[in-house]
C-alpha cells in the first residue's frame, strides 16, 4: 500500500539527544533507541471516519518522536498498519451503502492527504491488512506449532495462556481486562474458548462476508494478529517503541506483545509502549461511536491552516487526555501568524537558545508545550526589538519546521 509524500526537513546544526519516553509497561521513562536504527511500529486507521483530531493527535505525536529521532543522528524505520478489513469496517459499508472496499480505499485516500497535509513523516512500510494476509497466516501457522492457537468450530484463537508474561502491558486487573475486552472488539462470552480473553487470529467464512483462501480455511484475520504479523515481518522483535493511542493498550496491544512473544520464545516485544492521550469534545472522549467527531479534513475544507491545526495539537502533552476546542483553534492560529511574523523580520533575538530549548523540552518525554513556550520567548523578544541576530530568524523556521513539523 502506497504511503504519502514525504515533506522536506532541513538539516539543523550538530545533534539533539535521543528522547526519553514514558513506557507504559513499567511506568518509568525509557530511552527511546537503543541503537543506529530506531524501530517503531504504530497502530494505523481501520479506514472510516479518517481523519478525526484524536487520529491526527497521534500520529503528530510519533513524528514528533521521528523527528526528535533523526535530528539525534539516526536512521527511523516506522512502520504503519492500515484494518482495512474488520467488522466496523464492514458495518459502516452496509449502513452508508457502499462496498467495504471502496470505503475503505476512500478514508484511506483520505488519511494520507490529512497526513500529507500535517507534514507528517511517512512509514517506510504502510501496509494494509488485506495485503497482509500472507503473512497473518503464516504466523497463525507457526503459533500452531507452538501452542499458541486453538479451532473454535473453524475459527482460530491465541490462548493467552500460553504466554506467561500476558498482562505486562497493561498491568490490568482482570476484571477490568474482561469489562474492555468486551467493550473493544472481544468476545469473552463465546462458548468452547478456553479463556475469556483469548483473542480471534482467524474468523472462517461466513455468509455475505469478504474472505480469502488459505491452508487455514476461507476466511479473515482477526486483529492483533495483523499487526503482529507486519510488525515482526519488516521490524523483528524488541522494537524500540510500539505506539497508537491510550485505547490501545488493551486489549490490542497486549495481545500484539503475547503473539509476538510466544511465536519466537523471546521478550520482550517493545522495549516502551507510548500512547497519545484521548481527545474529548464538548466534555465527552472524541469516538466514532459517538460520532462526536471533529475532522482534519473539514477543518482544511474551511480554510484553517494545517499547521495551525498541528500547534493546536502541540500545545497538549502527548500523555495527556485533552478537549479540541474553537478556543484552542483560534489560539494556535494566532500563535502561528506571530511566529511567521517573528521569523519575517530581517533580523531577530539570539536563535542558539530556540535550538537547545526545542531540542531539551523534546528530549524530556516529548515534551511539545514546554518547545512551543521556547519559540514563543524568541518571537516576544524578536517583536519587541529586532535585535542584532541576523541569522536568527531563519534558524528558528528551521528548527520550528525540522522538529516541530510546522512551515512558517
Amino acid at each position: 500500500m502506497k504511503a504519502w509524500s514525504a515533506p522536506e526537513v532541513p538539516q539543523l546544526p550538530g545533534l539533539g539527544q535521543v528522547p526519553l519516553v514514558h513506557d507504559h509497561a513499567s511506568g518509568e521513562r525509557r530511552v527511546s533507541a537503543r541503537g543506529e536504527t530506531a524501530r517503531m511500529y504504530v497502530c494505523g486507521i481501520t479506514p472510516y471516519d479518517a481523519t478525526h483530531i484524536g487520529h491526527s493527535a497521534t500520529y503528530v505525536a510519533f513524528d514528533l518522536l521521528g523527528r526528535a529521532w533523526r535530528d539525534a543522528g539516526l536512521d527511523v524505520h516506522y512502520v504503519q498498519n492500515v484494518t482495512d478489513v474488520d467488522d466496523p469496517l464492514l458495518e459502516r459499508a452496509e449502513a452508508n451503502g457502499e462496498s467495504w472496499e471502496e470505503l475503505a480505499v476512500r478514508q484511506t485516500h483520505l488519511f494520507r492527504d490529512d497526513m500529507a497535509a500535517l507534514r507528517v513523516i511517512p512509514p517506510a512500510q504502510f501496509i494494509g491488512a488485506v495485503e497482509a494476509i500472507p503473512l497473518v497466516v503464516s504466523v497463525i501457522e507457526k503459533l500452531r506449532e507452538r501452542g499458541g492457537a486453538y479451532d473454535v468450530d473453524g475459527d482460530i484463537y491465541f490462548p493467552v495462556a500460553s504466554d506467561p508474561a500476558f498482562g505486562q502491558v497493561s498491568n490490568l486487573p482482570t476484571e477490568q481486562m474482561l469489562a474492555l475486552f468486551a467493550e473493544r472488539g472481544g468476545d469473552p462470552d463465546r462458548a468452547g474458548k478456553g479463556d475469556p480473553l483469548d483473542s480471534l487470529m482467524w474468523r472462517h467464512e461466513r455468509p455475505g462476508e469478504p474472505a480469502w483462501d488459505s491452508t487455514l480455511g476461507r476466511g479473515r484475520p482477526g486483529w492483533h494478529v495483523e499487526c503482529t504479523a507486519i510488525a515482526l515481518e519488516h521490524l523483528g522483535m524488541s522494537i524500540d517503541v510500539q505506539g497508537g493511542g491510550s485505547d490501545l493498550v488493551f486489549p490490542h496491544h497486549e495481545h500484539c506483545a503475547s503473539g509476538a512473544q510466544v511465536l519466537t520464545g523471546q521478550a520482550p516485544f517493545a522495549h516502551s509502549y507510548v500512547y497519545q492521550g484521548m481527545v474529548a469534545l464538548d466534555g465527552e472522549k472524541m469516538s466514532k461511536s459517538k460520532g462526536n467527531l471533529v475532522f482534519s479534513s473539514r477543518l482544511r475544507g474551511e480554510g484553517v491552516d494545517p499547521g495551525a491545526i498541528r500547534l493546536a495539537v502541540l500545545a497538549h502533552h502527548y500523555r495527556d487526555d485533552w478537549e479540541w476546542t474553537t478556543e484552542g483553534l483560534r489560539a494556535a492560529q494566532t500563535r502561528l501568524d506571530r511566529w511567521r511574523t517573528a521569523v519575517a523580520r530581517p533580523a531577530g533575538a539570539h536563535a542558539g537558545k530556540v535550538l537547545d530549548g526545542v531540542r531539551d523540552a523534546l528530549a524530556g518525554d516529548l515534551d511539545a508545550p514546554a518547545a512551543l513556550a521556547v519559540v514563543d520567548a524568541w518571537a516576544d523578544a524578536t517583536l519587541a526589538d529586532t535585535g542584532p541576530d541576523s541569522s536568527g530568524p531563519e534558524l528558528v523556521r528551521d528548527v520550528v519546521d525540522a522538529l516541530l513539523g510546522v512551515r512558517l
